[in-house]
């Protein structure tokens, strides 16, 4: 489910960095995720749980950001020593320098945004829809970065994973986050090019299935030391 996706090489090419993606799952029927989101997500539960797993090598060590379309970036301290709920309440952003900490973003049409800083090895991972994008979640995030971990943007690689995109959507985002990121000062920046609405074997779409679909899984993990 997480190593087949080539758009996540540049992270992959990141020492100690892991990247994985959640598409859309064929194996699961269609009317299983034609419901509303919870229920949806129910469904979709097993499947992701095991992707976590399997990318962390134990069941549990992962955070999610409750994702409220805003632009709040928090940061996810040492697992050892936090006492944060799975999901981050009021976030839309995720980043940390802690080792073994699976981070998690669920999009169906949004886009998630990895990164990776290759020399502090912090990482991040972003949910960037019409108003994430609108109020620079990715600007937040860099900076966030900068602040805490000491991350220079140069060093960092980012991937702006499947999203929506025109002629099936009226907003072009993907472009401004591509300009976000030169902004930002962004060293390594690619864009997957993937449409959410155009292929609904590969991806969920919020749009196109009016609202009634499952959601696809973002994930970035930086690996323990030896």
């Amino acid at each position: 489910m997480t190593e087949a996706f080539p758009f996540l090489n540049p992270l992959r090419a990141v020492p100690g960095i892991r990247a994985g993606w959640v598409g859309r799952l064929a194996a699961l029927p269609a009317q299983a995720t034609a419901v509303d989101r919870d229920e949806a997500m129910r469904a979709l539960a097993p499947d992701h749980e095991a992707a976590v797993a399997g990318m962390a090598g134990a069941p549990g060590r992962w955070i999610r950001a409750e994702q409220v379309h805003g632009n709040v970036v928090a940061v996810v301290a040492d697992p050892q020593e936090s006492a944060a709920p799975p999901v981050i309440a009021g976030a839309d952003g995720l980043v940390t320098a802690a080792s073994g900490w699976v981070l998690a973003i669920h999009v169906a049409d949004c886009g998630a945004i990895w990164l990776a800083d290759r020399r502090t090895g912090a990482i991040g991972l972003l949910h960037s829809g019409k108003k994430g994008t609108a109020s620079n979640i990715l600007g937040v995030a860099v900076a966030t970065m900068r602040r805490e971990f000491g991350s220079c943007p140069a060093d960092m690689t980012a991937v702006l994973g499947p999203c929506i995109r025109p002629p099936h959507y009226e907003v072009d985002f993907a472009a401004e986050i591509g300009r976000q990121a030169q902004a930002a000062g962004i060293g390594h920046f690619h864009d997957c090019g993937e449409n959410t609405a155009a292929d609904l074997t590969r991806h969920y779409s919020y749009r196109m299935e009016l609202g009634k679909t499952g959601r696809m899984m973002a994930m970035i993990l930086r690996e323990p030391t030896p």
